[in-house]
């Protein structure tokens, strides 16, 4: 008889937290449907890469949660041979998404269950991972201003976002970077980089897409400098697939590394999503394979 799959859910976390008192109920259900024996771990967000570090010798860890969830366990499994099951239980479960894994729980807890895996490649930066992109400037910005209002005010992510975003804009700098890369030195004026793990699409209808997750390249891109009226356009045009790259874009291109300098000795940096302060230069690079995901084969 096989042990108990391990199941580390952030309870906090997006589809998680409305849930509610039902959630671990829910969880049981879908896993017994599939015919899998789970032992099931509700956990704060903050625990989720020492419970997934401690599980990292098993076959199999399943973590239910957001994509900066996801992120941390990964970042725990590295140091073992485990394979990560996603139950999207976040917001918006972009690498769910990409990795075509079902986003409701039967179908998820079923696909695990008969444990298709394919290798994904990770990005990091500092000795910190991040699975989808890294970015620095306006994005960070407003993610900390929206988790403050959350905080504050207890609104769900999607609307605390709306007036995060409007003081974000309201609070717009431009930050003067050097990109460090395999052809040379570049220097931007920008009001947001973007490190993405693998190339992201920038034609229209396609725009924060990835053909492939182990393409071994990161894709990187700076947002022109402009007014704030202007980035307001390129948001709509971005939002809408209608991105011009030659227009609204100051660098572009995908790298096997890349350092970023720049007169700050230290920056915000947000990862999947979750917002921390790193030390300059940041120092980015791509490890190719190196997380084994439950998911069907790439086409």
């Amino acid at each position: 008889m096989s042990a108990a799959v391990p199941v580390l859910i952030n309870a906090a976390g997006g589809t998680a937290a409305a849930k509610g008192d039902g959630l671990g109920a829910e969880v049981r259900a879908a896993f017994d449907q599939a015919g899998l024996e789970i032992h099931l771990h509700l956990i704060d967000s903050s625990d989720i890469r020492a419970a997934a570090e401690r599980h990292a010798h098993l076959p199999l860890v399943v973590v239910g949660g957001g994509d900066g969830t996801l992120g941390s366990a990964a970042a725990g499994l590295m140091k073992g041979k485990a394979a990560l099951g996603i139950l999207p239980l976040g917001t918006r479960n972009h690498l769910a998404r990409e990795l075509n894994v079902p986003l409701d729980l039967p179908g998820a807890a079923t696909l695990i269950a008969a444990r298709p895996t394919r290798r994904i490649d990770i990005g990091q930066v500092n000795g910190h991972l991040f699975l989808n992109n890294a970015s620095i400037g306006l994005y960070p910005e407003m993610v900390r201003l929206r988790d403050e209002r959350q905080m504050q005010h207890g609104l769900p992510k999607w609307l605390a976002a709306i007036p995060a975003s409007w003081a974000a804009l309201k609070r717009l700098r431009h930050h003067r970077l050097r990109l460090h890369g395999p052809d040379g030195e570049q220097e931007v004026i920008t009001p947001m980089l973007f490190v993405g793990n693998n190339h992201y699409a920038l034609a229209a209808g396609q725009i924060g897409t990835r053909d492939a997750l182990d393409d071994g390249l990161l894709s990187v891109f700076a947002v022109a400098a402009r007014r704030r009226r202007a980035l307001l356009g390129f948001a709509l045009r971005t939002l809408t697939g209608r991105a011009d790259p030659q227009e609204d874009f100051a660098a572009l291109g995908d790298v096997h590394a890349l350092a970023v300098s720049g007169r700050s000795r230290q920056i915000d940096i947000a990862l999947d999503g979750e917002v921390r302060a790193l030390r300059m230069p940041l120092e980015f690079s791509i490890q190719p394979g190196a997380l084994t995901v439950v998911a069907p084969n790439a086409d």
